[in-house]
């Protein structure tokens, strides 16, 4: 049984990347999450931290009587966010690349650590109630770029009414059918539609049960 973590630990797990899980914190804090089960140090290279997911419940129902977590420094709260497509700039530059390969990484090892079978080809649960994020971090992770403001190319990924469905919009139809190529290969299932009004073409995707 997992003891309850200290009131360090907590604020630790509690301001991990709300995307990957990814951890922050000295070596020995890191160790200690390790030991009680809440953390895993991953095996590649930079040999980052992430939450288990024994560690991603407890940061979604903190312990009883726990006070919340101070507010990080501004400078601390920056945390890895998919780009989903339509913000004002991009940024593509080498810490943004390092940030997404780091995240596609940690993404496939909580894909090895919830699924039954350990299979890394098919979405986790997680992916499954942040739809819209993970099926942009897939986009992002194989180097497809986020559309920008308004108008222009790139992709935009936005949630539908449909359960475990999230729409994906790319004005090039080349590029709109390497998004679903990429999907697919992230173990998500894909199929192109036409909007009645504007004739657009675009993708619904939903991730793949088996």
């Amino acid at each position: 049984m997992i003891r309850p973590p200290t009131a360090v630990q907590q604020r630790l797990i509690e301001a991990a990347d709300p995307l990957t899980g990814r951890l922050k914190g000295t070596d020995a804090q890191l160790a200690a999450l390790v030991k009680r089960g809440l953390a895993f140090r991953h095996p590649r290279p930079p040999h980052d931290h992430f939450l288990t997911p024994a560690g991603h419940r407890l940061r979604e129902t903190p312990p009883v009587g726990q006070p919340p977590a101070a507010a990080p420094a501004p400078a601390d709260s920056a945390v890895f966010a998919a780009r989903v497509g339509g913000d004002a700039s991009a940024d593509s530059g080498p810490a943004r690349l390092r940030e997404v390969r780091g995240a596609w990484q940690g993404l496939l090892e909580l894909r090895r650590m919830t699924n039954p079978d350990g299979a890394t080809d098919r979405p986790c649960g997680w992916e499954r109630t942040h739809l819209v994020q993970a099926a942009a971090l897939a986009l992002e992770a194989a180097g497809h770029r986020p559309a920008t403001g308004d108008q222009g190319t790139g992709y935009r990924v936005r949630a539908t009414p449909q359960p475990e469905a999230v729409a994906v919009h790319e004005p090039d139809l080349t590029a709109l059918r390497a998004c679903a190529a990429t999907l697919e290969q992230a173990g998500w299932q894909t199929s192109e539609h036409t909007q009645p009004r504007t004739r657009a073409r675009y993708l619904l995707a939903s991730p793949r049960r088996s």
